[in-house]
């Protein structure tokens, strides 16, 4: 189930409901009245979930879902397993985000309510400064201290002795203790989940959580995404740098350092002890093995063995990199002038 702190439920929705708001087809109108209360992943979803089929690679996890009902493209229906409902489109992701929207809403702050919401709970000890926000049942601990204009949606949790510099956002997110984050900082904002919809590309609602541990630090302007459905989590100790982006569901180790404007795309696995140099990219859905080193600059596109030091674009062994880069320069040097010829 999301968590109630930061998402309100607006269900149940009948499956005729949801097929006419996608446009999609009911294979079977015997399961029309079936209600759905929420959206959920294949590996995520039960009986009461609607999820979808967007890449045949996921067959297997359809196969084994326990969905209520399912969104998949035409021809696509036998494939689903029993008792699964199944709704046909040429566009499952996008009817999924539709379906989404309906039946899910994230809380919000009125304007009407006071800057900090009188449901917030805040320990003695803990500072707010000039403007601070604080939204709805959010949670601040003893001796944190919070820098102005800073804005805490509905439901964060901030543990204790936190440091949260100015005009930082922290939204959807459990923060743990002791805790830095510098001034400008977005954490928990909707991650990059787009799909193709009718009319163009459509943003796919994004479900999930941040959860910071303790001990962590969060550089100026930096952004860590919720997830989309499962948390984006960030482990004991880590360390980032300014400027640096995580994505949704990734899932950082232990005492991991991230130096400026590296780049983390989604569903990425970070293992304990992992170190980026600047300007370091990952692809999505990338395992990096703890004790793993990313040179600065590299372009990491594919799983790296733990403890192994991997530099260049595409990433390879450091060792590889630079023997194929000497090559290249050798190769790619202008020959050498014969003796006794001119030479401005």
């Amino acid at each position: 189930m999301l968590d109630p702190r930061f998402f309100e439920s607006l269900g149940p929705v009948s499956l005729a409901e949801l097929a006419e708001l996608t446009g999609a087809e009911l294979v079977s109108a015997s399961v029309a009245s079936l209600q759905i209360v929420q959206v959920a992943p294949l590996v995520r979803a039960d009986r009461g979930s609607i999820s979808f089929l967007g890449d045949r690679r996921y067959l297997r996890d359809l196969a084994a879902s326990s969905a209520g009902a399912c969104f998949v493209a035409p021809g696509q229906a036998d494939r689903a397993p029993e008792g699964c409902a199944v709704l046909l489109t040429a566009q499952p992701q996008a009817a999924y985000a539709a379906a989404a929207e309906r039946l899910h809403r994230a809380r919000g702050h009125a304007v009407q309510d006071p800057a900090i919401h009188p449901s917030a709970e805040i320990e003695d000890g803990a500072v707010l400064g000039h403007g601070v926000v604080v939204g709805p049942g959010a949670k601040i601990g003893r001796g944190s201290r919070l820098g102005a204009n800073t804005v805490i949606g509905p439901g964060v949790a901030i543990g204790r002795d936190c440091r949260i510099g100015a005009n930082v956002s922290i939204g959807f997110a459990l923060i743990g203790d002791r805790v830095t984050v510098l001034s400008g900082a977005t954490i928990g904002e909707q991650g990059f989940g787009v799909a193709a919809g009718p009319k163009g590309p459509i943003d796919v609602p994004q479900l999930g959580r941040v959860l910071v541990q303790d001990g962590v630090t969060i550089g100026a302007n930096s952004c860590i995404d919720r997830g989309a459905w499962d948390d984006t989590v960030i482990g004991e100790n880590t360390k980032i740098d300014n400027l640096v982006q995580v994505a949704h569901n990734v899932r950082l180790g232990r005492g991991c350092l991230l130096a400026a404007h590296t780049g983390i795309s989604g569903t990425v696995t970070v293992g304990d002890g992992v170190a980026f140099g600047g300007r370091a990219g990952v692809a999505d859905h990338v395992t990096i093995g703890a004790g793993a080193q990313i040179a600065a600059g590299a372009g990491v596109m594919k799983n790296v063995p733990a403890a192994e030091v991997w530099g260049g674009f595409p990433a390879r062994p450091v060792r590889r990199w630079m023997r194929e880069t000497a090559w290249l320069h050798r190769m790619a040097a202008p020959p050498a002038t014969a003796k006794g010829d001119d030479i401005e």
